[in-house]
């Protein structure tokens, strides 16, 4: 772990600064690729996004469409339908609770952005690098949340049919390059975006594990990375694993990644996802050398 990590998002709330963030994912959805239909009720959804708070998330990041590969798109009315009442309540519990966490709605559309953003989310978890709905640009201006950049290549639902790159890390560089530059010039400051590479989004293993190699390449934009690892195909076109047997798989992969900087966790496990961080951090020379010399 690099330092510590702070995110401007909504209303000139800063979260952070801390060594690590972990977001913990709350579907509400019926065909998410690992818990669809664990969660996809709003009772169900709310005491899990109470758990995961209670296993030390420090944002919950609720969507209501599955982006896996095949998944049907929702429209806009059935996803406010799922994710407003829950983001809702949830945002009302820590309120309440006077508790250090946050909101993320995990959505591309605009309408339901902007929505989540006035029920109390704090970020915006986009997939799609503003391309599948322009106008959420104008809400990201307006609401000025923290703001996930993720690349993603073509469509969820048909993304995974033949990914092809040149050179995946150069692409994804450029991508973030013109978007970074697109977003800014929108209005929403650089210090509220984050920077996904998108794992799993319209790559191969080959893709995926290229990506992992030269994680420290997407430094050069000086700003933080967001990571979702969790349980994807990946870890089961390396191992030969199941989506029930790829935690194991996860953590290494968020260690080894924490030990090289990338600083926000996007996970369905969240307690050993903090345990795994925390064991990081104490084993980082420049994290103990600076607890000394404090």
């Amino acid at each position: 772990m690099h330092g510590r990590v702070h995110w401007n998002v909504t209303g000139g709330r800063v979260l952070g600064p801390a060594p690590f963030f972990v977001v913990g994912i709350v579907n509400v959805t019926p065909d998410s690729f690992y818990d669809g239909g664990a969660h996809d009720s709003h009772e169900a959804a709310v005491e899990h996004g109470k758990k995961l708070i209670a296993d030390g998330a420090h944002i919950l990041d609720v969507g209501g469409e599955s982006t896996r590969p095949t998944a049907e798109r929702v429209g806009t009315g059935e996803e406010l339908r799922r994710v407003v009442p829950v983001v809702r309540e949830l945002a009302k519990y820590i309120r309440d609770n006077e508790l250090d966490a946050a909101i993320s709605v995990d959505t591309y559309k605009a309408a339901t952005a902007a929505a989540a953003l006035e029920a109390g989310a704090v970020v915006v978890n986009d997939v799609s690098g503003c391309r599948f709905d322009p106008e959420l640009m104008d809400v990201l201006a307006q609401y000025q949340p923290g703001y996930v950049l993720m690349h993603c290549q073509g469509l969820p639902g048909s993304m995974q049919n033949d990914p092809s790159y040149v050179d995946v890390v150069d692409e994804i560089s450029d991508f973030f390059d013109q978007r970074l530059r697109q977003l800014t010039r929108a209005g929403l400051a650089e210090e509220n975006i984050v920077l996904d590479p998108g794992i799993g989004f319209g790559k191969k293993l080959e893709h995926n594990l290229e990506i992992l190699r030269n994680i420290e390449a997407f430094g050069r934009f000086g700003l933080p990375m967001f990571m979702g690892l969790s349980n994807k195909s990946l870890w089961g076109d390396l191992l030969g694993v199941d989506v029930d047997s790829r935690q194991n798989a996860t953590q290494i992969g968020t260690a080894l990644l924490a030990a090289r900087g990338v600083q926000i966790h996007r996970v369905h496990e969240v307690a050993p996802t903090v345990e795994t961080l925390r064991i990081v951090q104490a084993m980082d020379r420049r994290t103990a050398r600076r607890h000394y010399m404090e």
